[in-house]
């Protein structure tokens, strides 16, 4: 039972000790790193915002017509009241 506390007890110590490790050996990027990464991330965004823009622009005018062709199809009328089954 002690054996099976202590390896229970070492999974989250090699954890924090892992993570700390990590911790120590990363830096702060230099103006350098941090101007080219936000040039990359500004970049994936207008990518992004024009494939999101042209996707719309085209299925606007689809949407459009098949809206006005539903409207030509003359649709069955809708009774006011819905009739419930009797059980005799």
């Amino acid at each position: 039972m002690s054996e099976r506390f202590t390896e229970f007890a070492e999974i989250p110590q090699q954890f924090v000790k892992e993570g700390t490790q990590f911790v120590n050996r990363c830096t702060k990027p230099s103006k350098q790193e941090y101007i080219q990464l936000c040039r990359a991330v500004a970049v994936g965004f207008a990518v992004m915002g024009f494939i999101g823009f042209f996707v719309k622009l085209i299925h606007i005018p689809i949407n459009n017509i098949l809206v006005y062709v539903a409207l030509l199809i003359p649709s069955p009328p809708t009774p006011r009241f819905k009739l419930l089954p009797t059980s005799r």
